[in-house]
């Protein structure tokens, strides 16, 4: 009991000091500003606060590191030992996970989405919303909903995650057996043997894995500040 006093104040003292840095606003020529950052690196120099981050920029942290951005109505954190590029779309911050976790945060449906291998995760609504990516392989991934509700799109196949939910994802669970197979040894050019498989409409496969939730700094003061607010 008393260690789990010590870490709640510690997280209550650090939302006490990254609260005013939370206050600055993206540059107009940029998709955000770095508003927070702890062995980080921007591009091949290290992240520093206030720096704009554009469109086709790379930010990843080291085993012990960390970076937040913000943008206009949105917050994205890259957990430790992650990687992540940074585009948009249509005015819309992406962000695409190639490694590691990643958090954000929305204050409408537009603000932000994010990119995990062939999946696109974002808000379903314009409700506020934090949702929590971890790729676990190449086509495997944990996706949660700690706030509001996220879609989750691969290809035509597009699910709703509801708020304190997290699953399991596999993509592309049945590509090997979508694949035609030879017919068997005697049958005519006609095709006198099984037919080949026909792919599956659905591209991904998931496992309930529990309720969602996210013990983390920026998280914390997420519940206390909503994105859109200064």
């Amino acid at each position: 009991m008393t260690r789990l006093r010590e870490i709640v104040a510690m997280l209550l003292a650090s939302v006490l000091i990254v609260a005013p840095v939370c206050a600055a606003t993206p540059s107009a020529n940029g998709l955000g500003t770095v508003v927070a950052a702890n062995n980080a690196n921007l591009g091949g120099t290290g992240a520093a606060v206030g720096t704009t981050v554009f469109a086709g920029d790379r930010l990843s942290t080291t085993d012990t590191g960390s970076v937040q951005l913000r943008t206009s109505a949105a917050r994205f954190l890259l957990a430790k030992a992650s990687a992540a590029s940074i585009n948009e779309d249509n005015g819309t911050p992406v962000a695409t996970l190639q490694l590691g976790s990643a958090t954000f945060s929305t204050a409408n449906g537009k603000a932000f989405s994010l990119i995990a291998s062939t999946a696109l995760i974002k808000p379903r609504s314009d409700e506020p919303t934090i949702g929590q990516v971890t790729l676990l392989a190449a086509k495997e991934l944990v996706v949660k909903c700690v706030r509001g509700t996220l879609t989750i799109t691969v290809g035509d196949d597009s699910r709703v995650i509801p708020e304190g939910s997290a699953y399991r994802v596999v993509l592309d669970p049945f590509a090997e057996e979508a694949q035609q197979q030879p017919p068997p040894e005697g049958a005519g050019t006609k095709g006198s043997g099984r037919p080949p498989l026909v792919a599956a409409k659905s591209k991904f496969v998931w496992y309930a894995i529990g309720a969602a939730t996210l013990l983390t700094v920026w998280a914390v003061h997420e519940a206390l500040e909503s994105p859109d607010r200064p």
